[in-house]
């Protein structure tokens, strides 16, 4: 399997900077920047889930070797609190470490990402497989936290996937940001490097609350997920209102983006368009110094990356891989 010199030296110096105890990104300003101090625009990969991956007999280093190939310097672990419970937390978290060694070994970060969708506050969801509670995500964070406060390969810690309170109870956003306060409060006592990523309502799409009370702590950034269909064309001015203009304070990652052809698998709203939105995004991105990770590096989860588990594209694909090598370059 080919892995470029540019992923051998990557993988090179996050080794080099994690065995000297130096090696973790950290927020200066509207940026993220690497243990050297350089700009880091992450640009990289969704995956569907571990316990699902361990499932399909498919969480292994060939998994993450295609990633790298791709062109990815991070990766995301989408944690359903179900599956979770399900294989049990040792069991997955012991995937997850060996995820993150391959990571590390392919020269790549890690989001981990506390995958629930709904009104955290209220504690409803939008379906089963979201069903978490207060409780429980506050011991996610504090095991995450206490598990790899010495790994800066999992150097970003995605608080909460998708919050909305359409049709799951109330939850201003003061009463949001309280609560991502003391989620953050609780990681920085067992790991104060972890940079905490924060989102908005709207199925994490709206930061424009953000304007007037930000998140008040220290080394964080904020998290948009512009699917094609939250807004009509032209995307670029709403983006800008909606989200983007954080960006020009705070770091932003927009961890899922993507698209599928009204025609293809697991079309569906918000997701479907055409390159034109890829093109759009990623031209957008790089005017505002945007990070980004694609949904999703599976066969199964639309909008998906690819087809089959020879890494056959889909129509995104073939876009995002494209890009993604283009820019790693």
């Amino acid at each position: 399997m080919r892995k470029s010199i540019l992923t051998l030296l990557a993988a090179t110096l996050i080794a080099a900077a994690c065995s000297a105890g130096e090696g973790w990104v950290k927020v200066e300003g509207n940026k993220f920047v690497d243990p050297q101090g350089n700009e880091l625009v992450f640009r990289g990969l969704c995956f569907s889930d571990p316990v699902k991956l361990v499932r399909a007999g498919q969480w292994n280093e060939r998994y993450f070797a295609e990633a790298a190939d791709w062109g990815a310097n991070v990766v995301r672990f989408a944690v359903h609190p179900t599956n979770l419970n399900a294989m049990g937390w040792e069991e997955t978290f012991q995937a997850m470490d060996q995820g993150v060694a391959w990571a590390k070994q392919y020269g790549m970060y890690v989001i981990m990402d506390w995958h629930s969708i709904g009104n955290l506050k209220e504690e409803k969801y939008t379906s089963p497989m979201y069903n978490t509670t207060q409780a429980e995500t506050f011991k996610f964070w504090r095991t995450v936290a206490e598990r790899y406060k010495d790994e800066p390969t999992v150097a970003l810690y995605e608080l909460f996937n998708e919050p909305t309170v359409t049709g799951t109870g109330e939850c201003t956003w003061e009463e949001w940001k309280e609560l991502q306060e003391q989620i953050i409060d609780t990681v920085r006592v067992h790991n104060p490097n972890a940079v905490c990523l924060c989102a908005g309502f709207n199925w994490a799409y709206d930061l424009t609350p953000v304007a007037e009370a930000p998140i008040d702590r220290p080394n964080v950034a904020y998290v948009s997920h512009p699917y094609p269909m939250k807004r009509s064309e032209p995307w670029e001015p709403q983006w800008e209102q909606d989200f983007g203009f954080v960006a020009d304070t705070y770091p932003v990652i927009c961890t899922e983006i993507g698209f599928c052809l009204e025609d293809e698998p697991g079309a569906h709203i918000p997701v479907m368009s055409t390159d034109v939105y890829g093109e759009h995004i990623t031209k957008y991105f790089e005017q505002k110094g945007i990070s980004f990770t694609v949904w999703c590096f599976d066969p199964n989860w639309a909008p998906m990356l690819f087809s089959d588990w020879d890494f056959t594209p889909t129509t995104q694909g073939r876009f995002f891989k494209a890009y993604l090598q283009d820019q790693a370059k």
